[in-house]
């Protein structure tokens, strides 16, 4: 039978599904076409970049960091370069046992694994972190034989800081470290400029200048774009911006002089600020004990930090900057100022002093050898009576001891190129009542002024603060806010900028008062407490020694009681200037339960005066004599100061084979204290809070009962 087909319909049939196919096509095609339009016209920037990226890589290079060098241009920090062996943990699948498998290799001590496992959980896993710093060539040469075995371990190059005079003037310079979470934390409120200066940076500024001055000593990050292949390995460099290496210090400090101060302290506990009452230069700034802050550079190990955070002579604590303490009789000279610009006493109003002083029921003492008689202002400053100034306190008040005091800074921040500087407590009504919680603890009692006038009771001032004072009373009332950088240097246009002092407003003291005061202060080292320890001196000066109680006298107990317990000694303290007839140095120091001012403070004090002044240092015998407080003037035959080599002058980068990564810099001044600048200005950058340990406040001594002080 045949089958008649239908070839009309069948031709439309196919017509129809070729118009679909065709349909189809197009649609398809349009899609394609829409798509591309979309890749190529709207999304075009947006793939381009993201195709730079993954064909660019940029690197940051991270700049040197800036010198730090003193008034006569000895470097006092610089960089080095070394191989550091890094390991970056989310590459490794087995870090324990790579690092057991790496120990064979490379000298894994287990203090390294204790450093690394901290850094690990202070940085997020991806980062690359070192487990052993300071490699060898020799250990360098090993591990590049053997790094196949070692996916996700590494060595680089890296820049380290050196200290070269080690524990010297460790508090003033502080030391850099890794940033940890917290100064991570802390950089997400810096502008977007800063934030990009900062990508590549490992280490920061802890402490003291090298936090202070954080943006100026970083300098500027450079960085490098290279392309890559799609498996990550670079083809060509395309362009690429050098670093700024940061900006170099000068300090006004003489390391030598700061040197020589912490030696004569010895094993004692104490401070020392010495500066220029014509500028506010600070010339020393020393806390005793120290430490070597090169411990820190590339992370202290447990058992080191342990001993320095646990030692009960707390070398981390700067005491020349946070360590408050009762002034004692070095106070008296400005409780005499104050009555005289007050007119509450003249200087030729005489007190019997009878060597006690009753008030309120109750008797306040003098100290040991005070002599009895009538004593005008210039006797009772010269004799340190205490009787005088008991009356002169309960005449003035509290509040106008506060108000006539702060003003030469007792009690409130000297505003030094430092963070971390506490405030001290210089007493008032105002004060107590927001010291204490308790309506009967808020209240002031008449009797609780007695004390302030010898320096004691509520009083606790830092050595900065004290020898900010002694510098405002040598000039007369001129007012400097302390500095410790003199000048930024800009290593790139070779422009140093001037950070002098800034200049503030002098206080109005009438010079008829205050020649009363220095007169007196002059008198104390030619027939006073100090005049054994200037005998021969080849300069005039003044000064005040001071006694002050560690701790408080219980009822019925007396000093010789507590004796035994050598930190619930006194402290001795000293304040002076000189020359006597134009300042160029005033200074503050306190040596720690060391008794008498002029057995233990006040001999150091000579030996500056002598080093600034007449260029002499003291000879080995001396020196041995002042750190154990058994000597007052100068004994064996001074010697030259440019005669004497630093201490630790040879020492160089940890690794002697690793390049330095300075140049040495030339001199920047005299070694003595220099004139004032015409046009004071101040730099003082912004920085990142300090380490807990510095964070610390100094061990205020508990409030005295009031009693003898010399």
């Amino acid at each position: 039978m045949t089958v008649i087909k239908n070839l009309q319909a069948e031709l439309s049939r196919f017509r129809l599904r070729l118009v679909a196919a065709a349909v189809f096509v197009l649609f398809c095609f349009g899609l394609l076409v829409a798509r591309l339009v979309y890749l190529q016209i709207t999304q075009h920037d947006s793939l381009l970049e993201r195709a730079e990226t993954n064909r660019v890589t940029v690197l940051p290079i991270v700049p040197n960091r800036g010198l730090i060098v003193d008034r006569n241009g000895i470097v006092l920090a610089s960089n080095y370069s070394a191989y550091t062996l890094e390991i970056t943990p989310s590459k490794v699948p087995d870090l324990e046992a790579t690092i057991d498998v790496l120990s064979a290799v490379i000298d894994i001590q287990p203090r390294d694994r204790r450093r690394f496992k901290r850094l690990m959980e202070e940085s997020k896993n991806f980062e690359s972190l070192p487990i052993r710093t300071k490699l060898t060539d020799t250990e360098v040469a090993r591990f590049a034989a053997q790094r196949f075995r070692f996916p996700g371990v590494d060595i680089k190059a890296r820049l380290f800081r050196n200290y070269p005079l080690g524990d010297v003037g460790a508090h003033l310079l502080g030391y850099i470290g890794r940033i940890n979470q917290v100064e991570k934390k802390a950089m997400e409120d810096w502008s977007e400029e800063d934030i990009a200066n900062y990508r590549g940076t490992e280490y920061i500024g802890k402490l003291g200048l090298e936090q202070a001055y954080e943006r100026e000593l970083h300098g500027q990050t450079g960085f490098e774009e290279m392309e890559t292949s799609a498996g990550g390995r670079a083809v060509r460099r395309l362009r690429n911006r050098p670093p700024t290496p940061g900006n170099t210090l000068h300090l006004s400090i003489d390391i030598k002089l700061q040197a020589l101060v912490e030696r004569l302290y010895g094993d004692r506990r104490g401070a020392l600020v010495a500066m220029d009452p014509r500028n506010g230069e600070v010339l020393a700034f020393v806390s005793k004990p120290t430490f070597d802050p090169n411990l820190f550079v590339d992370g202290i190990d447990a058992d080191s930090w342990k001993e320095l955070n646990e030692d009960i002579d707390k070398p981390l604590l700067n005491r020349a900057l946070r360590g408050t303490y009762p002034p004692g009789s070095t106070f008296k000279p400005y409780m005499a100022m104050a009555a005289l610009n007050t007119g509450k006493r003249a200087a030729n109003v005489v007190v019997q002093d009878n060597l006690t002083y009753s008030f309120g029921g109750r008797t306040f003492g003098s100290a040991t050898g005070d002599r009895a008689g009538p004593k005008d202002m210039r006797l009772a400053i010269v004799t340190s009576s205490n009787v005088y100034f008991y009356s002169l306190a309960n005449e003035m008040g509290v509040d106008m001891i506060h108000d006539q005091l702060e003003p030469f800074g007792f009690g409130r921040k000297t505003e030094i190129d430092l963070l971390g500087e506490v405030t001290g407590i210089l007493p008032s009504t105002e004060w107590k009542r927001r010291a204490y919680k308790r309506p009967e603890q808020q209240k002031w009692y008449a009797g609780e002024t007695i004390s302030l006038g010898i320096g004691q009771g509520y009083n606790n001032f830092t050595m900065l603060q004290l020898a900010t004072a002694m510098s405002t009373l040598a000039s007369g009332g001129e007012r400097y806010r302390p500095r410790l950088v003199r000048e930024i240097e800009d290593v790139v246009k070779h422009v140093q900028r001037r950070t002098a002092s800034d200049a503030l407003s002098p206080l109005a003291l009438r010079k008829a008062d205050v020649d009363v005061i220095r007169n007196a202060m002059h008198d104390v080292t030619m027939e006073g407490t100090s005049r054994m320890v200037f005998a021969g001196a080849q300069y005039q000066s003044a000064g005040k020694t001071g006694t002050a109680q560690a701790v408080g006298l219980r009822a019925g107990q007396t000093y010789s009681s507590i004796k035994a317990d050598e930190r619930k000694r006194d402290h001795s303290l000293y304040i002076s200037f000189a020359p006597y007839q134009a300042p160029t140095i005033a200074l503050a120091l306190i040596v720690e339960n060391a008794g008498f001012g002029s057995e233990s403070a006040a001999p150091i004090a000579r030996r500056v005066f002598d080093y600034v002044l007449t260029g002499t240092y003291p000879s080995e015998e001396d020196i041995a004599k002042v750190r154990v407080g058994q000597v007052g003037a100068p004994i064996g035959t001074p010697r030259r100061v440019e005669d004497i080599p630093l201490p630790g002058a040879a020492a160089s980068a940890p690794d002697a084979s690793a390049s330095a990564a300075s140049a040495p810099v030339a001199a920047s001044g005299p070694a003595g204290p220099t004139p004032r600048p015409a046009a004071p200005a101040s730099a003082v950058p912004a920085a990142i809070p300090g380490s807990a340990a510095e964070r610390r406040l100094a061990p205020v001594a508990p409030r005295p009962n009031p009693g003898a002080s010399r």
